[in-house]
């Protein structure tokens, strides 16, 4: 009865996110209108249009006063320079995200442009508007993909990115009107300038507005990771060496415990006198011996909960962690409180000083700095009350341009891996022997090369995209669209390259 009642006040009155877009429909109704009059202009005239919209901010004017009219001007701008008309439903993200919401727009339906049009109309104040990509092919391809539209209406593009040191080349990127960049190089940019003793060696000039692609990995799945700037500790690395020495001689259950889900692992009474009598070291729970307790602690946990492959992989020497969310190789991070030193001593490498912290912030604390924050990403719904909670930014799920034609089935339980793997693989072969292409998504470095073996041992070309071979991974997304092509992937892959049907022309060329 309830949900009668329900479905017949939606009828009615129409759900809130359906209220809310029937909000924007006159302001793109409104930009329609002006298309013809914005058509008539010459290049000049339609170029000159940034500076009369300066001139009307210096005279008292709102942006939200500019905003039908510069969203006109950003279409027509887009259609003479890049062949690419903003849709209505595009219109419908930009001014949502203008508005400092989270725009839900499904995968495809141009993200990329709908964020020029906010992040035009945002720039014209003088401040800056910051692009906030997870990646540094992203952060690059966005930006020198729309910057002949920023160009041609005046305003200049900055790109940040992480293997750029240079203070100099970054002020330059931050004092452009419209700045492009990944969430880590924003944050330690962040932390860095707080690091200095005088304000003109900043490279930042303040958080005015920001639109953040994949925005739920950022502001949800990454939000309490600590961008951590830290400098080496003077003390002797041997104890790690010894501690690990032991840990191969303890039993699971008998000497210690491992709780997956809480990333812990704890000694039992057995274990505690084992490590006591192995290390000769008396009561180890003495104040004294609190170190070698925290040693042994952090050896259990890299033998145990830390896995090669999955959470790291060791590559010239070194270990190079693995991204839990995007399944990239965190070249430079180390993970700290001596547990990046077990691991080293887990994998009989050379071991490194341990640091200590100078600086350090978390993804939620940076982004609440902004005077307006708004995001994109293909999803946003299922997290919608975590938007609103803590970042206090309203949800809004823009309609697709045309009906999605695209079938989403039921999951598939299967008793064991294996039983999963092998139906997987008849799946795959059937789809190959159709000609079309497949994309299979894995978890993990050593589930993709599970399934790459399965498909070695039956003879069939496919592509492996992981963290041990993301240096083509552009390429080799943007192919995966042709013909028979099987690609097997992580979850690191795509964010933001179109699979085209056929594979990607230009990509080949």
């Amino acid at each position: 009865m309830i949900g009668t009642l329900s479905n017949l006040a939606k009828r009615i009155f129409g759900d809130s996110n359906q209220r809310e877009l029937n909000k924007l429909k006159p302001l793109v109704e409104a930009i329609n209108g002006l298309e013809p009059q914005i058509q008539a202009l010459s290049d000049e005239q339609l170029a000159a249009k940034t500076a009369e919209f300066k001139q009307k901010i210096d005279n008292g004017a709102s942006l939200d006063d500019l905003q039908v009219e510069a969203f006109a001007v950003v279409r027509e701008a887009a259609v003479r320079k890049m062949g690419m008309r903003h849709y209505d439903c595009q219109m419908v993200g930009g001014l949502a995200l203008h508005q400092g919401r989270i725009a839900e727009m499904r995968t495809g339906e141009g993200k990329t442009l709908t964020g020029t049009l906010p992040v035009y109309l945002n720039a014209l104040s003088g401040k800056g508007a910051h692009v906030v990509t997870v990646n540094d092919y992203l952060a690059k391809r966005d930006a020198e993909w729309m910057q002949p539209l920023y160009n041609f209406l005046g305003l200049s593009v900055g790109i940040i990115l992480s293997n750029e040191r240079s203070d100099e080349i970054k002020r330059r990127a931050y004092a452009a009107d419209i700045t492009y960049g990944t969430n880590n190089e924003f944050g330690f940019d962040y932390l860095r300038d707080n690091m200095k003793f005088s304000l003109d060696r900043y490279v930042q000039r303040g958080h005015n507005f920001a639109i953040i692609d994949e925005v739920d990995s950022i502001l949800i799945d990454e939000a309490r990771t600590p961008l951590i700037i830290s400098g080496p500790m003077q003390a002797s690395v041997d104890l790690y060496r010894v501690c690990d020495s032991v840990i191969p001689m303890l039993q699971e259950e008998i000497h210690f415990i491992v709780d997956e889900k809480g990333r812990s692992s704890n000694l039992t009474d057995d274990g505690i006198e084992l490590v006591e009598q192995k290390l000769g070291c008396g009561n180890l729970y003495d104040p004294q011996n609190m170190e070698i307790l925290h040693h042994i602690s952090q050896s259990l946990k890299a033998h145990y909960l830390f896995k090669r492959d999955r959470d790291y992989v060791v590559r010239d020497g070194k270990i190079v962690i693995v991204d839990e969310f995007t399944g990239r190789l965190m070249h430079g991070r180390r993970w700290s409180d001596g547990l990046h030193q077990a691991v080293e001593a887990k994998e009989k490498l050379e071991v490194e000083q341990e640091s200590q912290t100078y600086a350090t912030i978390t993804y939620q604390n940076l982004f609440r700095m902004y005077d307006k924050l708004s995001g994109m990403t293909g999803t946003a719904a299922t997290e919608a009350a975590e938007f609103a909670e803590i970042y206090d930014l309203d949800t809004l799920v823009i309609p697709t341009n045309k009906p999605i034609a695209r079938l989403d089935h039921d999951d598939v339980i299967y008793k064991t891996q294996m039983e999963k793997f092998h139906a997987a693989m008849d799946e795959i072969m059937d789809c190959h022997r159709r000609g079309q292409p497949v994309l299979v998504g894995t978890t993990s470095v050593q589930k993709s090369e599970i399934l790459a073996e399965l498909l070695t041992r039956r003879e069939i070309p496919h592509a492996v995209l992981n963290a041990k071979h993301h240096a083509n991974e552009a390429h080799i997304v943007a192919q995966a669209g042709r013909k028979g092509a099987i690609t097997i992937s992580t979850n690191m892959a795509g964010r933001g390259t179109d699979i085209k049907l056929g594979g990607n022309a230009e990509e080949l060329a």
